[in-house]
């Protein structure tokens, strides 16, 4: 007999049409993340880490918590909620598969360049040579996730969270304010006393799980609200003008280079009167606070504006819609493409034109498998299609 739902209070009516924010913003995420990981070129002057505290890997991980929240929270609402475990786990596998993916894929371009166009610069960049240095702890370390190679380190830290949602989701499902609570702290620790997991053979993960997970348990939250078609944190005049405020703030800091000056002394002045390191300073693999604030607050605004919205609906924005509904897929082909055009660059340098071409490709070719796994009839047919319900219109509630 089927496992009796527990007593939890859920929304009536929800709302029917899928909300295009999500899509869009995570498909945006994703170009600006396939950008900055090709180091040296135009153009990634002009991501969103040049206008703010905070860039596209913290949205991106904010996100995918949402995505979760709404996929999944429903399976914990039962007494023993084992097959919603199950689905989740069964996604993190397929991460921790991805993530192997891309990493001998990154190694199998790098040997490619080095034998058949004579490019062996990629062989010893991103930690690579470790497979050199230290062949045995080299493969103990790839596939424990104890080793990730540069630029492949944002799927192993999903993976992790994705593995202790379960205990999040039921928690969250019943006590969501104890439950942000219990992550607050868990961040406040972490990012304090630099926590984190361990990376064989030396040293610690780029992004500390421990501090990145309040952007996920947030996020998780904000996708169960969003379910019961409500929002977490109510649209008020007060709380947008503080948003808008903060963030013009974090753009004059980031640009106007006496305003970052004068700012980066006053925090340093704080921390030598005793205000802790976390809160004054923009440390990326601990999510310091400036950094988390910016999120938070570039996020309220996009959940409060209607302009976002109706953006968001229109055709410009298909592409990037496009994008983010095959999020995994398309990041895996930009993963692994981003390592030949940094192998490529080890010898042309910055070249405005080449630079250009090569993302330009890269994008379209993301956007085709995009596409392709979208419009390609599928085995499961039209019934597979419909077995998920679309997110609600509030899915990018903040």
């Amino acid at each position: 007999m089927p496992d009796a739902p527990v007593s939890i209070p859920v929304a009536q009516s929800l709302p029917k049409f899928r909300d295009p924010r999500l899509d869009v913003l995570r498909g945006i995420a994703l170009v600006m993340i396939f950008i900055n990981h090709v180091p040296g070129n135009f153009w990634e002057d002009w991501t969103s880490r040049n206008f703010g505290f905070s860039d596209a890997a913290e949205g991106f991980v904010l996100m995918a918590g949402i995505s979760a929240g709404l996929a999944y929270s429903a399976g914990f609402r039962v007494r023993w909620p084992w097959q919603g475990v199950a689905r989740i786990w069964r996604r993190a596998w397929t991460l921790y598969l991805v993530h192997l993916l891309i990493t001998f894929g990154a190694l199998g371009i790098a040997a490619s360049l080095a034998v058949f166009a004579d490019v062996p610069g990629m062989l010893w960049k991103h930690g690579m040579g470790l497979l050199f240095r230290d062949p045995l702890g080299f493969l103990i370390g790839v596939p424990t996730l104890g080793f990730q190679i540069g630029f492949a380190n944002i799927l192993p830290l999903y993976f992790v969270l994705l593995m202790g949602a379960p205990l999040v989701l039921w928690a969250a499902v019943r006590r969501p304010a104890l439950t942000l609570a219990a992550s607050a702290l868990l961040w406040l620790a972490a990012t304090h006393f630099r926590l984190t997991l361990p990376h064989y053979p030396t040293g610690g993960w780029q992004f500390s799980p421990p501090a990145w997970q309040v952007l996920f348990v947030l996020g998780m939250v904000t996708g169960i609200a969003a379910k019961q078609g409500r929002r977490l944190v109510p649209a008020r005049p007060w709380l947008m003008g503080l948003a808008v405020a903060f963030l013009l703030l974090s753009l004059a800091w980031m640009n106007v280079p006496i305003i970052g000056k004068t700012g980066n002394h006053l925090l340093w002045m704080a921390n030598q009167q005793g205000l802790p390191g976390f809160m004054t300073s923009f440390n990326k693999p601990y999510l310091n606070l400036p950094r988390l604030l910016h999120l938070l607050a570039l996020f309220y605004v996009l959940a409060s504006w209607g302009a976002v919205r109706r953006a968001c609906a229109s055709r410009i924005a298909a592409p990037f819609a496009l994008l983010g509904r095959q999020a995994l897929p398309v990041f895996a082909l930009g993963s692994i493409t981003i390592y030949l055009i940094q192998g490529i660059k080890t010898q042309t340098g910055e070249n405005f034109a080449l630079d250009t071409m090569m993302l330009g490709v890269g994008l379209a070719l993301q956007l085709a498998f995009a596409a392709a796994r979208h419009y390609w009839p599928s085995d499961r047919g039209a019934a597979g299609k419909t077995a998920v319900a679309p997110p609600p219109a509030q899915a990018l509630a903040a």
